[in-house]
């Protein structure tokens, strides 16, 4: 059993409860990856998933935590090695993929708070024997879409979820009337090309669906 001596369920819920929508950002540009989240935090949205798919994403969490009500974490952390890098860059969260045992191990050990992604059944049943009960579902409508999440609340009842994948500003709101619901996990709120302002106001839209 992995030591869960510091883990903190109640934490990785805050962290999803704190906004409807978790942007899912892939930085090109580590330039503008302040400003991106001064516009993020200005709209409303201030849970930040850097994904560590480019050279950057590290140095961007850097910067990125350097803005007052930020909350930034690493997504696409898919390894143990991944995993200490992005806590070595100050990431409050951790989002994966997917779910293996080494990862969900040391990710408990971290203490910090994580997200890890599932599909079906026995991904969840393979987070539950870790001691997990927040997941992300990846990708959401590839996977099924909502008829797979509301099939899978029935044995999983005690399973909270972050949608991601697929989801867009126009069905965002189906996801989040979900019960088993916190977030949705959405890449659309950063569109590549997207100057502040328009960054700003897709992060209010987003924000708004808490209403």
């Amino acid at each position: 059993m992995p030591d869960t001596q510091n883990y903190d369920p109640s934490e990785i819920e805050r962290v999803m409860k704190t906004a409807p929508v978790i942007p899912v950002l892939v930085v090109k540009d580590v330039g503008k990856a302040r400003e991106q989240a001064e516009a993020l935090v200005e709209g409303g949205l201030k849970v930040l998933e850097v994904t560590l798919r480019t050279p950057d994403a590290l140095e961007a969490i850097k910067r990125m935590n350097l803005v007052p009500g930020a909350i930034v974490g690493a997504g696409t952390v898919t390894n143990v090695r991944q995993l200490k890098q992005a806590q070595a860059a100050g990431s409050e969260f951790i989002v994966s993929p997917g779910l293996t045992q080494s990862l969900g191990e040391a990710a408990l050990s971290s203490g910090l708070p994580f997200l890890p992604g599932i599909a079906n059944a026995g991904d969840i049943m393979r987070g539950l024997d870790l001691g997990l009960t927040h997941f992300k579902f990846f990708p959401a409508m590839a996977a099924g879409g909502i008829p797979a999440l509301k099939a899978l609340s029935g044995p999983f009842g005690q399973c909270l979820f972050c949608p991601t994948g697929g989801i867009s500003a126009k069905t965002a709101p189906e996801w989040l009337a979900l019960k088993n619901v916190l977030c949705v996990g959405g890449s659309w709120i950063v569109p590549e090309g997207a100057d502040l302002d328009e960054i700003k106001a897709r992060a209010a839209e987003a924000a708004a669906l808490a209403g």
